[in-house]
């Protein structure tokens, strides 16, 4: 499947990854509106700008690897715990080592393990639905939330592409028939448990960056999502949530009904069970049958946007779809526990893991650096294709996502366009984990999640960024 992300394409075939320049960011998620007319000439197919890695490209000696990361690691920035883990992606092998098997709290990086983890358990194309059904009464509609973070009311969400309430509403209507809608219940009862990680700092659940999970939400929960999106760079993905997105949802879809005043009052309830039974020609549609549904994006696509823009909410709600998929409960304990089920599966080692959310929100997530190299190397050494599709949404150094500041340093300027990496943060924790092509070509995979940093980020993130771009301009040999 070809993975379209906001500013790269990767292309995996073997272990070589071939970067692109960015085509136009309009509609990147989408595909399905059509494009407006224009007098531009179209944009031509964009040319390559990175070579692939060279399989046959000389491997580094771990002595090369040592004598160029050693001094690097021990910097004051990182604090005094670093650990380390740096391997070769064609043959699985360990290049460096330094508490490489040590749980430590990966902030962020956490994304690449949910990624993973619902990639194999839900597959790539699979799209999450939104249903309505019959009510109990003629008229009465339920809204059935299946967990897509990315529905939006109309065209102006957040997330171009997204599945609509608009839409599921003309279906609704062409349902019932000669039936007038006369009211809108909810069902969120797919996911459990409480709305916020217990985990997470008292500021996340009001700073922007995280929201309540919900199994019913539209614009993963952003209170302004067309402000939101216009103003995304200023406010680093930061936006106000609505407390109760079930709700919020529900009144939306109401409202597109057409219903007003009191009839557009929503509550919780549950979708009444399909009976299977005709109706009548002319009579209202029987209890729990099903009006309409629309579904989100691909999962690829999901991955993408979680991992390029370093989307929490988003990365709860695919934590939650592992769940789903694992016959666990929809909540963050069900969620932390499929995600490590899964990667146990993969064969990587589950007791290198313990999870609490899909997002690193929570400081009580714990993953080894050794676990997230090998995360990589399984994804990326075709044994499994369907998790190759974690590479497309990868920020690349000085370019994009939560990389395009950084690798712009004379220290650091080698891993600009070179190093693919997702990074995290929380006060004193800084980790990265990615890819690197070596001067000579070879492609290695490194993970360094420090956390007891000293306060301030930009000296830790540079000390960070020193160790992958040591590697790019090496063949440490």
């Amino acid at each position: 499947m070809a993975v379209l992300s906001v500013v790269l394409v990767v292309a995996l075939a073997a272990v070589g990854l071939a970067v692109v320049r960015p085509g136009p960011v309009a509609g990147w998620l989408g595909g399905d509106t059509a494009p407006e007319a224009s007098a531009q000439p179209p944009e031509p197919d964009p040319p390559a700008v990175l070579a692939g890695a060279d399989a046959n490209a000389p491997l580094p000696t771990l002595e090369g690897v040592r004598a160029a990361l050693d001094p690097l690691v021990r910097a004051a920035a990182l604090g005094d715990r670093v650990n380390v883990s740096v391997a070769d992606v064609a043959t699985g092998q360990e290049l460096y080592g330094r508490g490489q098997d040590a749980p430590t709290v990966p902030a962020s990086v956490t994304k690449l393990a949910t990624g993973v983890a619902v990639l194999a358990a839900r597959g790539p194309a699979y799209r999450i639905p939104t249903r309505a059904v019959a009510g109990a009464n003629p008229g009465e509609v339920v809204l059935v939330g299946g967990g897509d973070p990315t529905l939006a009311l109309d065209k102006n969400g957040f997330y171009p592409g997204a599945a609509r309430l608009d839409d599921l509403a003309a279906q609704v209507r062409k349902a019932l028939g000669g039936t007038a809608p006369t009211k809108v219940t909810v069902d969120s009862s797919l996911f459990s448990g409480p709305v916020y990680e217990p985990g997470w700092d008292a500021d996340i659940p009001t700073g922007g960056f995280g929201a309540a999970i919900s199994a019913l939400t539209t614009d993963a929960g952003r209170k302004d999502p067309e402000g939101a999106r216009k103003n995304f760079d200023e406010a680093h993905g930061a936006a106000e949530r609505v407390p109760q997105p079930d709700l919020t949802a529900g009144r939306q879809f109401a409202k597109v009904l057409g219903l007003s005043g009191d009839a557009a009052e929503v509550k919780r309830g549950s979708a009444p069970a399909a009976s299977g039974a005709s109706a009548a020609a002319g009579a209202a549609p029987a209890p729990g049958t099903e009006l309409g549904k629309v579904e989100s994006l691909p999962m690829v696509r999901l991955v993408d946007i979680m991992i390029s823009d370093s989307d929490n909410v988003i990365a709860e709600y695919l934590a939650r779809q592992v769940a789903v998929a694992k016959d666990k409960p929809a909540s963050f304990v069900g969620g932390a526990a499929a995600t490590d089920q899964v990667l146990g599966e993969l064969g990587l080692p589950a007791d290198e893991i313990s999870l609490a959310d899909g997002s690193g929100l929570s400081r009580t997530n714990r993953i080894s650096p050794s676990l997230l190299t090998d995360l990589i190397i399984l994804a990326g050494n075709g044994s499994h294709p369907e998790l190759a599709a974690i590479f497309g949404g990868l920020p690349v150094g000085g370019w994009s996502g939560t990389l395009d500041d950084r690798y712009q340093g004379s220290v650091t300027k080698a891993g600009a366009g070179v190093v693919r990496a997702k990074t995290g943060t929380l006060t004193g924790v800084n980790a990265i984990a990615g890819l690197v092509t070596t001067a000579d070509g070879r492609l290695l995979t490194f993970a360094v999640l420090t956390d007891r940093t000293p306060a301030g980020t930009d000296a830790t993130r540079e000390a960070l960024d020193r160790i992958s771009s040591t590697l790019a301009g090496c063949g440490c040999r």
